[in-house]
């Protein structure tokens, strides 16, 4: 269900990236705040643990900014 979640908002960011690329910073990094957040929490627990709980987290965030960052290249790519 969480993965869904992410999807979906990387779907969303990249669509608000190429349409309106100066409005869609402030929601990438509040979500990128977000999964920080979490990524901290799951990071305090003991030993090996704490990568395995906070590496869903990470990874979620680097797919929130990759695809922010694709809409907006895909946005300057266009030809008007």
């Amino acid at each position: 269900m969480i993965i869904v979640g992410i999807v979906a908002v990387c779907i969303v960011l990249a669509v608000l990236a190429f349409f309106v690329p100066r409005l869609s910073r402030h929601p990438e990094r509040g979500t990128q705040r977000t999964l920080g957040a979490g990524s901290r929490a799951g990071g305090k627990a003991p030993g090996i643990l704490g990568r395995i709980f906070s590496k869903p987290f990470r990874s979620s965030s680097k797919a929130v900014s990759r695809s922010g960052a694709a809409g907006r290249r895909t946005r300057g790519r266009m030809p008007f």
